[in-house]
C-alpha cells in the first residue's frame, strides 16, 4: 500500500506544479525587492544635471524628473517595481520604466527611438539621489570612453 500513497503524493504535487503560476513577483520576492529598494522610492527633482549631446544623434538629452514607486511588474522571468523618467529636453515628456533596488538601483526601459542607452545607474547618497546614464553597446553606437550624464537629485516637495 505504501507504493500507492506514494503514487497519490507525487501525483499531487506534479498537479501542483503545473498549475502553479511562473510568477516572479511572488509574496516573498517582491516583500525582499521592495524591502532592497526602500531608500530609493519617491519623487525626485533633478537639481544638478549634464545635458548630453551625442553627434551621431544631434540631440540634447536632460533629465527632469525620476518617480520610483513599489508596485510590481514581471519583465520576463524577473520582477521588477514601476517608475517613470522625466526629460526636459530633447522633449518634455515622461516615460514609464521599470527598475530594481539594492545597494545601487538600475532603471531600465529607455526606448530606443531616443538614442543608445540601457538606462540608469543610481546611488542614494545622505539626502540626494545621485545618478549616471548608462550606455547600451548593443544599439550600435560608439561613444569615447569615460563618456557620461550624470545628475543630482532631491526629494521632489510634496504639493
Amino acid at each position: 500500500m505504501i507504493p500507492g500513497v506514494l503514487g497519490v503524493s507525487l501525483l499531487g504535487l506534479a498537479l501542483g506544479a503545473a498549475c502553479s503560476s511562473p510568477d516572479p513577483c511572488r509574496a516573498s520576492h517582491l516583500r525582499l525587492l521592495r524591502r532592497e529598494s526602500a531608500r530609493y522610492v519617491g519623487a525626485w527633482t533633478v537639481t544638478r544635471g549634464d545635458t548630453l549631446t551625442l553627434p551621431q544623434l544631434g540631440d540634447r538629452f536632460q533629465l527632469a524628473t525620476v518617480r520610483l514607486d513599489t508596485a510590481p511588474v514581471a519583465v520576463g522571468a524577473t520582477c521588477r517595481l514601476r517608475g517613470a523618467i522625466g526629460f526636459r529636453e530633447p522633449r518634455a515628456e515622461t516615460l514609464a520604466v521599470t527598475w530594481t533596488g539594492g545597494p545601487e538601483a538600475l532603471l531600465y526601459g529607455w526606448p530606443a527611438d531616443l538614442g543608445p542607452f540601457g538606462g540608469l545607474g543610481l546611488v542614494v547618497a545622505g539626502d540626494s539621489l545621485r545618478g549616471a546614464l548608462l550606455f547600451d553597446s548593443r544599439l550600435g553606437i560608439t561613444v569615447r570612453p569615460g563618456l557620461t550624464a550624470q545628475f543630482v537629485a532631491s526629494r521632489a516637495l510634496a504639493r
